[in-house]
């Protein structure tokens, strides 16, 4: 045995910011930033201030990372025992786990002074409330203690297109609340597919995934549920006058695909993957068709 020991590479600057980087989980900011800003559009008649697209942009970022990097300080523990995250920076060591935290909370509060600033307080509020339901209602409470989990404290991902409508009108109505419920209800569907190729993982950690808990038939009935609901929930911005003919043909179309998909899953685990893919096209798309109904006759 030698008895020299082998002294740890130093890692490079891009590496370190890398690490730093991904406890934001930024293609999940991505998703999330672009539901708040595709409902300012329609919210404005097709005009939304530069300040607040801005402000919704940076403040949106700011608070959904900053809960996301409180999220990975608090999950390390069971993020080592998954495969899939047991590479993150904190579990792995790579980073010192209450930079983690302290980010997070600088993050979340930057994000309400630059809501305030560019927008208002009302969105301040709200993108401040649902970091705060992320990081105590589901990371810290429910996750780890229900399989509803993801179904309740879902209403944190679903807090952004309130935050840009809120952003572009000040005030909230029925199509607001109409897109939350979109999020809220399309929630379930996306994270039990998740849940269901990563099984072993959520039950390695212990973690009460319906999948785990219940088992892969019945999250698979409870999915066909809420992919009806969301398509349903999805129709309101045209009753409400806020969307026209097209936005309704589109919700249709995107609906009977995410309702088609879930029913195909029940019956074998190869359309698991295809509704985990298409869930976040849904989302994309249906929010995509929305922001640009104000300029389609």
């Amino acid at each position: 045995m030698s008895l020299v020991q082998a002294v740890p590479r130093a890692r490079s600057f891009a590496a370190v910011a890398r690490d730093y980087i991904s406890l934001l989980k930024l293609r999940v900011v991505v998703l999330l930033d672009a539901t708040a800003i595709g409902v300012m559009v329609p919210a404005s008649h097709g005009h939304p201030r530069v300040a607040s697209v801005l402000a919704v942009l940076v403040g949106g970022t700011l608070a959904a990372g900053g809960g996301h990097a409180i999220n990975c300080w608090f999950d390390r523990d069971i993020d080592a025992e998954m495969n899939r995250t047991r590479r993150r920076p904190l579990p792995d060591g790579r980073i010192p786990a209450w930079h983690a935290l302290a980010i997070g909370v600088v993050l979340v509060a930057l994000s309400f002074a630059v809501l305030w600033a560019g927008a208002n307080l009302l969105a301040a509020s709200l993108a401040l409330a649902g970091a705060l339901i992320y990081v105590f209602v589901y990371t810290i409470w429910l996750k780890r203690s229900t399989p509803q989990n993801i179904v309740i404290g879902g209403a944190a991902g679903a807090v952004p297109p309130l935050v840009g409508w809120a952003a572009a009108t000040g005030q909230l109505d029925l199509t607001a609340l109409s897109l939350f419920a979109v999020i809220f209800f399309w929630t379930p569907p996306h994270f039990w597919a998740l849940a269901q190729l990563i099984k072993s993982d959520y039950a390695r950690a212990n973690i009460p995934m319906l999948p785990v808990v219940a088992g892969e038939r019945s999250a698979k009935r409870q999915t066909v549920v809420y992919a009806a609901l969301t398509m349903l929930v999805s129709l309101v911005p045209f009753f409400t006058g806020s969307a026209g003919t097209v936005y309704l043909a589109g919700a249709i179309v995107l609906g009977v695909g995410l309702v088609g998909i879930s029913v195909l899953d029940l019956e074998g685990k190869r359309w698991t993957r295809r509704l985990w893919t298409y869930s976040m096209v849904y989302v994309a798309l249906l929010f995509a068709v929305f922001a640009v109904s104000p300029f389609i006759p």
